[in-house]
């Protein structure tokens, strides 16, 4: 059985960092690219970043650009979102997702193409509220 699952959400306030998880299990990791999304109350779900794993290939939309990381650890099948100097505006149901990958084409033109809806798996989302 395939499975995404996303952890480390919770309370931040403005200013500060966490350090999001995604556990993924039930299919060939190394074969695929793992996005973050986040859906904002009342907003459309938009992917943030994104790496392949094969070759650590990352992507990073500009509004969390500077301010976040991602990486992956192959052995753990885990792929993380650090993110820093957090603002309210980041608040919202963050996701992970998995599509299937090759080096061609460059990793920020598969991503943005396939958007939402081309996603292969979809975790169920983790809770972060930036708030004082």
């Amino acid at each position: 059985e395939v499975q995404l699952v996303e952890s480390g959400g919770g309370l931040v306030q403005p200013g500060g960092s966490l350090r999001l998880s995604c556990t993924a299990s039930g299919f060939n990791f190394e074969d695929y690219a793992i996005g973050w999304f986040r859906q904002a109350p009342g907003g459309e779900r938009e992917g943030i970043s994104s790496i392949s794993i094969h070759d650590g290939d990352t992507y990073y939309k500009d509004s969390v650009k500077g301010r976040s990381t991602i990486s992956s650890d192959s052995a753990k099948k885990i792929v993380y979102l650090e993110m820093d100097n957090l603002k309210p505006e980041d608040t919202a149901v963050y996701y992970c997702a998995a599509f299937r990958y090759y080096p061609r084409p460059p990793l920020v033109v598969r991503f943005l193409s396939l958007g939402n809806t081309g996603m292969d798996y979809w975790g169920k989302g983790t809770l972060v509220t930036v708030s004082s």
